[in-house]
């Protein structure tokens, strides 16, 4: 299925739509502090607003700290009837894994330039790709395992 992705990060939009795809936007607030490194230019989510198939959705990208998991970034999208919960959680150092409900959806790829390479499994649905897609441009995939980070740390100290 084919996905297009419109991402300006310094304007701090980005639309992910096409055919049969729900259209995914996420918006970051006019004058909010930018952080060069996230893609859409923030991970407060106080300053992102989300929408899916132009109903309003919530997105919560965590701080991005030490562990992998600190990327992580939930996306809560609400039905008439439902409520569908997405993560998209780092994995290696370039790849994330999407998951709906806890259920495996794919692993993703991106390095923050608009671009999205996804591995989907069996049973995804259109929405699944869209927010999926959305989350991986909006904020990239990947990070270093803590132990890594935490060596690059003390590196730093020594003079």
């Amino acid at each position: 299925m084919y996905v297009h992705i419109d991402l300006d990060g310094p304007a701090g939009t980005l639309r992910v739509s096409g055919h049969g795809l729900p259209t995914v936007e996420l918006r970051r607030d006019p004058g909010a502090a930018t952080d060069r490194l996230v893609p859409i230019g923030t991970r407060d989510p106080a300053r992102l607003t989300l929408t899916v198939a132009g109903e309003p959705a919530l997105v919560r990208p965590a701080k991005g700290r030490l562990s992998r998991r600190s990327y992580r970034v939930d996306a809560v999208l609400t039905g008439t009837r439902s409520e569908t919960r997405y993560r998209l959680v780092p994995c290696s150092y370039g790849e994330s894994r999407l998951s709906r409900d806890g259920r495996p959806l794919g692993t993703l790829e991106s390095a923050g330039d608009g671009r999205v390479d996804a591995d989907w499994t069996c049973g995804v649905t259109p929405r699944d790709q869209a927010v999926g897609t959305a989350l991986a441009a909006a904020f990239g995939t990947g990070a270093q395992p803590w132990w890594q980070t935490a060596a690059d740390i003390v590196a730093e100290l020594i003079p």
